[in-house]
């Protein structure tokens, strides 16, 4: 059986700085993988991972820190791809597609994937 519990922070203005630093920090390197993915082509996560791992740790973030936003940045494509597919994101030509910017068969550009 799961026990689902919804949690509220509520840090300290100390740690809300650091918090949002983090965050940010984070995020910045989502957008960075990204780009990355984009401009090589690559979908998948081992070999995106082949390709920013190792810069990910020099920006400062952890090892498990760098697993997830590697991971989030190949769901995020997953995600936006099978939404083209099924029909969610309209018919060829809609504006919400072009939005997402793609083709069914390809990577979404930085800007389209929500990372």
């Amino acid at each position: 059986m799961k026990i689902v519990v919804q949690v509220k922070l509520m840090p300290q203005a100390d740690q809300a700085a650091a918090l949002s630093a983090t965050l940010q920090t984070v995020n910045d390197a989502a957008n960075w993988v990204s780009a990355v993915a984009f401009e090589h082509g690559v979908p998948r996560e081992y070999e995106l991972r082949n390709l920013t791992y190792a810069e990910l740790k020099t920006r400062g973030l952890g090892a498990q820190a760098a697993q997830h936003t590697i991971k989030k940045v190949c769901h995020a494509y997953t995600t936006v791809k099978a939404n083209i597919r099924a029909g969610n994101l309209g018919k060829k030509g809609s504006k919400r597609r072009a939005k997402a910017g793609v083709q069914a068969d390809q990577l979404p550009s930085p800007g389209g994937a929500p990372v």
